[in-house]
């Protein structure tokens, strides 16, 4: 691998309605050219030794299907979007076969969006079958992605659910209250710490979420990494903070690598983090502008200010020409406005590094 060692494959480059769209008889949905295939916009990292998924939308299930993927260290969620979230149900297949909790990261406010429409998954005692999950509240400051410990193996105990099998041999529930599947995580050394505070069940109101500023308490089991602890297969993911109209966002980079989607601004103070890139992905969904993403013309005028040396688009729409059309129109327009940086819409199953 080159540069950094990241490799990332998209999953889904389409609208949150896909191309085709349903009942849409229009020259790029009715395409043979398998490039005008889109799923729901989604990447997947490997990065340091470690598998990332950057968003779970409606088509999860044919993305792990179509690339043969049976194991995900983590799981990065942009925003609370369904067509970023739809397909986490589905993650119960790989708790099966990984013998491992899914490991989420997203911020609070996605946090308490997938309580309300996964009701199912924070039941206690929980339900036998429902997905297992790991959840990390992360914010626009880097962290550390690890490699899930082996003394946490997933073992399902038949009509009662899955328990953890320990070093010893014992087997201990998985979670028995919403404090046991949260947690914050780990900051990169060097960078300020995010607030050590966790989203915590309020006792007597149901799956809602206390945000308050309580420091740690011995039964959060959050600990600052001491010097050196770091284990050898870890990465730093730097979040990058966007706004999707109104709604704060994340894209994420790893190493010269950098996935932005479903924005339609960036924070000045956030343009630091892209510098010295080789590859970008910004969104767009049509060539007009729009309230909640970039249009074409703010994108090549993104790609010209940050200079990565590609560009891609994703979350792209049919409103777009065909692949082939769409790529020899972005060479004509990039050449003619002097574009420092070769801007091309990606396709479902395209690999950069």
């Amino acid at each position: 691998m080159t540069g950094s060692g990241a490799r990332l494959t998209f999953l889904g480059t389409g609208t949150s309605q896909g191309v085709p769209i349903i009942g849409c008889g229009c020259e790029v949905c009715r395409s043979t050219d398998p490039r005008d295939k889109r799923f729901r916009a989604s990447v997947f990292v490997e990065y340091g030794g470690l598998n990332i998924l950057v968003d779970a939308g409606p088509d999860f299930r044919m993305q792990m299907i179509s690339h043969g993927i049976s194991h995900l260290d983590a799981i990065l969620l942009t925003h609370n979007h369904k067509d970023h979230t739809g397909g986490l149900d589905d993650v119960r297949s790989l708790n099966y076969i990984d013998r491992r909790a899914a490991e989420i990261y997203c911020e609070r406010n996605v946090l308490e969006d997938l309580i309300r429409e996964y009701p199912y998954v924070f039941k206690f005692p929980k339900y036998p079958g429902a997905p297992e999950w790991k959840l990390h509240v992360i914010d626009e400051r880097p962290f550390i992605l690890r490699k899930d410990s082996t003394d946490k193996e997933l073992v399902w105990v038949h009509d009662v659910g899955y328990h953890y099998r320990m070093n010893d041999g014992s087997l201990v529930p998985t979670a028995r209250c919403l404090d046991d599947m949260i947690d914050t995580a780990v900051p990169a050394a060097g960078l300020a710490s995010p607030d050590r505070s966790h989203p915590r069940l309020v006792r007597g109101r149901g799956p809602s979420l206390a945000m308050g500023g309580a420091e740690r308490s011995e039964e959060s089991g959050l600990t600052e990494p001491a010097a050196g602890t770091i284990e050898q297969e870890s990465i730093t993911v730097i979040p990058i903070r966007g706004l999707h109209d109104k709604l704060p966002v994340l894209g994420f980079r790893f190493g010269d690598i950098a996935y932005l989607t479903d924005m339609s601004e960036i924070p000045e103070s956030e343009f630091d983090k892209l510098q010295g890139l080789k590859h970008l992905t910004l969104n767009t969904v049509g060539y007009n502008k729009h309230h909640s993403h970039f249009s074409l013309a703010e994108t090549l005028t993104l790609a010209d200010r940050i200079r990565p040396d590609h560009t891609w688009l994703t979350h792209l729409s049919h409103s777009f020409p065909v692949h082939e059309r769409f790529c020899k129109d972005m060479e004509r327009m990039c050449q003619e406005q002097h574009i420092h940086s070769t801007v091309l819409p990606a396709y479902d199953g395209l690999v950069i590094e």
